[in-house]
């Protein structure tokens, strides 16, 4: 499974890739749904390798306006809420792409907006707006929301 996750993360980290992936909805719910099951697998049984691919490809997906629109809407919810805060304890780079990957989205647990201002927000060392900024947009997202393609088209 990793290798498998190392190959799409290589095919999304290319241009041409991630605008393949991205050109329809069918594509991107594929890629979106196949991700979303490597976490909740993880979420059993972590892997510290593994994650990092996945959560690289997920921070990949929010460089597409649509993707990121729809993510804010799929992204698992075991990405926001701490879940893997203890498989990333000795990985800061994984931890600093996590959180830019939930300020991208504005996503609960995530900071990069007023509303995270009030308490409750995760911040990685090195994180957020000086590591990167925040692109995303203030949308809320449901509680194990699982992939949905209102956002697209």
């Amino acid at each position: 499974m990793q290798v498998a996750t190392s190959i799409v993360k290589k095919i999304m980290l290319d241009e041409f890739g991630l605008q393949y992936i991205c050109a329809t909805a069918d594509r991107f719910f594929k890629a979106a749904t196949a991700l979303a099951a490597m976490v909740n697998a993880l979420a059993e049984q972590p892997s510290a390798r593994l994650l990092k691919h996945v959560v690289r490809c997920y921070l990949r997906l929010t460089d597409n306006p649509r993707a990121r629109d729809a993510l804010q809407i799929c992204l698992p919810q075991a990405l926001k809420d701490g879940t893997f805060d203890h498989c990333l304890q000795d990985d800061p780079a994984t931890m600093c792409c996590l959180q830019q990957l939930l300020d991208n989205l504005g996503a609960p647990g995530g900071g990069g907006g007023p509303a995270a201002a009030g308490g409750g927000a995760r911040h990685y060392p090195g994180a957020g707006p000086a590591a990167g900024g925040s692109r995303g947009g203030g949308s809320s997202t449901p509680a194990g929301a699982g992939p949905s393609r209102a956002p697209w088209m």
